[in-house]
């Protein structure tokens, strides 16, 4: 039987998380005929691909594997070259997803024919600590808007979590193997709907990173590298993306506008903390994408 959806897993020692999040692939409660695992290794140093392989040991699940060190943009193309599904459900090595995921997936994708790319919804589940569940928040509350809309072109949806129409991804020739870091699921969301193809979100719910503790140092450090990245695949996006909305007084308004948007949906009063939390990490932002501006004129000159 030909596989409906590849579930693509691009991973990097993630051999703190990857259990969780094979055991969620298997746990879906969509036939494992009509599934198959794609997994393109980062040449990881620890023990991920051990676990991979054990954990799907007892599964009837098809599960490739294959190896890079080249990026994420590389690491994406591989998995679209290589895909016999019709569909490519994205999930990261972090992730945990429901266990209706894909089947909501491939039912909406089916009827909506329209559609290129579709996102689930992150859980409003608080984290292990404070600033876990401060971004869990505000990632979710990012992403709750209509993204058919023309307000929603500077908005990504960020590769994990979506299914991806393959049709739609070959059309405008797949991720762009040379974004080696962050941004290559921006690019191949921008080249998509230029094309024509709708995106937008559904009803079905995943946990990412934030589940578990995070530090504010890492959170600095994350942010900080998704600036720098971004830097690179920004030039000849100037009129989709707004850059001032990203420097610290925009983001606290911003993060002022989702406080509410939270504590609507959870009664939580740490819900306002959120905006000293998204001018903290848009801070780190700034700061990379100048670097990286920096860098870039140094190379020229």
């Amino acid at each position: 039987m030909t596989p409906a959806v590849t579930i693509g897993l691009c991973v990097r020692n993630n051999a703190s998380t990857i259990r969780e999040t094979i055991d969620s692939i298997i746990g879906q409660d969509c036939m494992h005929e009509l599934m198959e695992l794609i997994v393109v290794d980062g040449h990881s140093n620890d023990k991920t691909l051990s676990i991979i392989k054990d954990s799907l040991d007892n599964t009837s699940i098809k599960c490739r594997v294959f190896h890079e060190n080249k990026g994420l943009g590389y690491a994406r193309q591989i998995v679209v070259d290589n895909a016999e599904g019709t569909y490519i459900v994205w999930v990261d090595g972090d992730m945990v997803i429901s266990k209706d995921y894909v089947g909501k997936q491939l039912e909406f994708m089916k009827c909506h024919p329209e559609v290129g790319i579709a996102k689930g919804k992150q859980a409003l589940e608080p984290g292990k600590n404070l600033l876990a569940t401060l971004e869990t928040y505000s990632r979710a509350a990012g992403r709750m808007v209509d993204y058919t809309s023309e307000k929603a072109k500077s908005k990504s949806m960020g590769t994990s979590g979506c299914i991806y129409r393959v049709k739609a991804t070959r059309q405008v020739g797949g991720f762009d193997k040379n974004i080696t870091g962050y941004g290559e699921d921006f690019d191949a969301e921008c080249r998509i709907r230029k094309a024509g193809w709708l995106l937008c979100t559904i009803d079905v719910q995943y946990h990412d990173y934030e589940r578990g503790r995070i530090f504010w140092k890492d959170l600095w450090r994350r942010y900080l590298k998704r600036g720098y990245d971004f830097q690179k695949v920004w030039h000849g996006k100037e009129r989709v993306i707004n850059l001032y909305k990203m420097l610290p007084p925009a983001a606290f308004v911003a993060g002022l506008f989702h406080s509410f948007k939270i504590y609507s949906l959870t009664h939580r009063k740490i819900a306002f903390l959120l905006p000293l939390q998204h001018m903290f990490k848009n801070t780190a932002w700034c700061i990379g994408f100048i670097q990286s501006s920096l860098d870039s004129h140094k190379t020229l000159t």
